[in-house]
């Protein structure tokens, strides 16, 4: 496994993920309480006289790196060697307790120039909150450190995936994607009750709602995107959709013309599976223009509506034609109001497959097939 890397960069890299790590190795990875007493074992001697870090700054952030910088007094200055760094999820904050000592909590890079850039994805992950504490330390002829107090604590939040993740996930995912399958329509599966709730309190027309936390952990869309959810998978057999659905007994229909043509943009969103074989891709559509296609545009790979892996549109004979991929479950996000007089509402004939269900659904962190090494 590759070491965790700290970094220092003289200026801002040209991409948020740019790896900009020069002149800097970390020499060592040690366990240590933050509260200003050292682990008995640890080797490590205190000298009041370094300077205590403070005003930290926290800058730069992406998903798997951010830049750290701080003041400090200009007393003993000459003789800091290195620093520590004491990165650890928020949730340990009060305790740094694990059931392991081996467990890596604080970082040991050499004393550079300032700010440093703190890169290493198997301890960073997206949109995770973090505290940080820093000391100064100073190496001795026998290996032993002194050292600072610490500084005060830091919190901060990583960042979502980057449209150079985005694109990474978007690779894996068209490996697996198979061949293409005709359709037809695109459909939403709810209950009774939520199409008599549109008819009643929304003028028949279905309303984007916020996309919830199921997928990667690092989805830009999740918690932030509004849109109507459709499914567009077809059985083999049939080439229609399939009866049974984890969503409800009444399903909308509505031809793909209608949400999905040249007025409209295609993005890929995210790529995840839920311990199980089958994969799910997440693809938006956005009519061109629209709020939801300004969003999409600065956050997400667009794929061509005519060529891609995943779910294609295209003019055959004065006659508009749609594809699916067949080896992935797409779940499509239209982002604008959809009103039901454009299509049909009926009884599904199957059954409601509870276990289905992706609502909030978390992706398998340990799956080679869809996850990039960026953390979870």
């Amino acid at each position: 496994m590759e070491a965790p890397r700290l970094a220092h960069t003289m200026s801002s890299p040209t991409s948020p993920c740019e790896e900009v790590i020069k002149n800097l190795s970390l020499e060592a990875i040690q366990l240590c309480d933050r509260d200003g007493n050292k682990s008995q074992d640890s080797g490590i001697a205190e000298m009041e006289e370094l300077p205590v870090p403070h005003n930290i700054k926290i800058s730069n952030i992406t998903c798997d790196s951010f830049k750290i910088s701080w003041d400090m007094d200009s007393k003993s200055k000459d003789r800091i060697t290195h620093y520590f760094i004491d990165l650890n999820k928020k949730e340990n904050k009060n305790s740094n307790k694990f059931k392991h000592k081996d467990v890596p909590t604080k970082l040991v890079a050499k004393a550079v120039p300032l700010p440093m850039t703190v890169r290493g994805h198997w301890f960073l992950s997206p949109r995770t909150e973090y505290t940080v504490a820093v000391q100064t330390a100073s190496k001795q002829v026998d290996g032993d450190y002194v050292v600072s107090e610490w500084s005060e604590i830091i919190e901060f939040c990583t960042a979502d995936y980057s449209k150079v993740h985005l694109t990474q996930l978007l690779e894996k995912a068209e490996v697996i994607a198979g061949r293409m399958l005709k359709l037809s329509v695109f459909y939403r599966n709810q209950h009774k009750e939520y199409f008599d709730y549109i008819r009643e309190h929304h003028g028949n027309a279905m309303q984007p709602s916020v996309k919830d936390n199921s997928g990667s952990h690092g989805s830009p869309i999740s918690g932030k995107l509004e849109g109507i959810f459709f499914s567009c998978n077809t059985e083999f057999n049939t080439g229609k959709p399939p009866q049974d659905s984890p969503y409800g007994r009444y399903r909308y229909e509505i031809a793909a013309e209608k949400l999905f043509n040249p007025n409209t943009n295609l993005y890929f969103g995210d790529f995840y599976c839920m311990y199980t074989a089958y994969h799910y891709v997440i693809l938006v559509i956005a009519p061109v223009g629209s709020p939801g296609d300004e969003f999409c545009k600065q956050r997400l790979p667009q794929l061509n509506i005519k060529d891609n892996k995943f779910l294609t549109c295209d003019e055959e004979e004065g006659v508009m034609v749609y594809h699916h991929a067949q080896d992935v479950i797409l779940e499509v996000i239209y982002t604008d109001p959809v009103d039901l007089s454009l299509g049909t509402v009926a009884e599904i004939t199957g059954h409601q497959l509870m276990s289905l269900s992706t609502a909030n659904a978390k992706k398998d962190p340990s799956c080679k097939t869809c996850n990039i090494s960026v953390g979870r």
